[in-house]
């Protein structure tokens, strides 16, 4: 009796110090190079731009839940200010209006509240898709203007592509990477096999290599 193994799914992440030095043009060469054995991921979900280049056809779509917002019941709120005062993000206004770009969702205005009026509710930060391009199956992604959990959205990015490449028999998946050092590199690069660092030459830019080299 034979068994089946799922094969080995290796996954290259290209990466940048900064923005604009041609990481997702390499990314899309990359690409065809690779046709048909490789899934592709979009993980800078703050500035998307790997379907500009492959046009692709979006299959799915989901919204993504990232932080939570606070929301106030107006029959309820007695209009006291504590939860105001609490704010250290200056998301609650004088009229007790929650200002939805400045809220973090830490919950503190929920916990002042003398008469409960104030709860923590889903927010939607953005998209995650599926789709096919004339290079294969595509992952992306688009976080909303001033929304928060890159971080999240790029590892539900990365969980989908390799979901994808499951399913559809791929051993690679080629990754276009956020640029920068922050958060959503981390989340791009933790556990990939190889990370490709596109850089240009000039001092400032070899700088910026140099950190997310370390990063990595």
């Amino acid at each position: 009796m034979t068994s089946k193994t799922t094969p080995t799914i290796r996954e290259i992440t290209v990466i940048s110090g900064k923005g604009g030095t041609g990481k997702t043009t390499l990314t899309a060469a990359f690409a065809s190079l690779a046709y048909p054995n490789a899934v592709l991921a979009d993980c800078d979900v703050d500035a998307a731009d790997l379907h500009l280049i492959l046009r692709p056809e979006i299959l799915e779509r989901k919204d993504f839940h990232g932080l939570n917002v606070a929301e106030i019941d107006k029959e309820k709120c007695v209009h006291c200010g504590k939860c105001a005062e609490a704010c250290r993000f200056d998301a609650i206004t004088d009229e007790i209006e929650i200002v939805r770009e400045k809220c973090e969702g830490c919950g503190v205005c929920e916990l002042v509240c003398p008469v409960d009026a104030i709860s923590l509710v889903d927010r939607v930060d953005g998209e995650l898709y599926v789709s096919n391009t004339r290079f294969g199956p595509m992952a992306h992604a688009r976080l909303q203007a001033g929304g928060e959990a890159s971080g999240k959205l790029v590892a539900e990015v990365r969980s989908r592509a390799r979901l994808l490449a499951q399913e559809h028999g791929k051993k690679l998946i080629i990754s276009d990477g956020p640029p920068g050092i922050g958060c959503p590199v981390i989340s791009a690069i933790s556990g990939t096999n190889l990370a490709v660092i596109v850089t240009e030459p000039t001092v400032s830019g070899i700088s910026d290599m140099e950190r997310v080299l370390e990063v990595a």
